[in-house]
């Protein structure tokens, strides 16, 4: 019997994440059986990491953002001359940072993408390996 894994917590933003099974995870349908007579398929631990490290980096860049827009918000309002000077430096930084945030998706979408064509060249090879296998003997 398969033990229930709970989710882990993120901690910056107190949001439940599920996180894979160490190595395995079942492929299964509606009714609890394996799809396509698969019984199981290992979990690509590596993507998984890319996913989380880049969406931690780019939570923590938007949690500052989000201070950074709090700390606009109150020079605005008080109206002060030198704190709206300082909102040219604040709104530039977080314009930086957007462009940051813009930066780790596109990485993230290119390390993700090389990850699929890595597995699915693997995949093919092992396939390739097999059916010359089976051809001689």
């Amino acid at each position: 019997m398969e033990e229930e894994q709970l989710p882990t917590m993120d901690n910056t933003t107190g949001i439940a994440i599920a996180s894979p099974k160490p190595n395995k995870k079942r492929v299964k349908d509606g009714g609890g059986h394996a799809k396509n007579g698969e019984e199981e398929e290992e979990c690509d631990v590596e993507a998984w990491d890319t996913l989380s490290k880049s969406f931690k980096q780019v939570q923590s860049v938007l949690d500052h953002n989000r201070d950074l827009i709090r700390q606009v918000n109150a020079n605005h309002q008080s109206k002060i001359p030198d704190n709206l000077v300082k909102n040219v430096s604040l709104i530039r930084e977080i314009n930086g940072n957007i462009s940051k945030v813009m930066s780790v998706y596109s990485d993230l979408s290119v390390n993700f993408s090389n990850i699929v064509q890595e597995r699915r060249r693997v995949k093919n090879r092992g396939q390739s390996n097999l059916e010359n296998n089976s051809n001689e003997s």
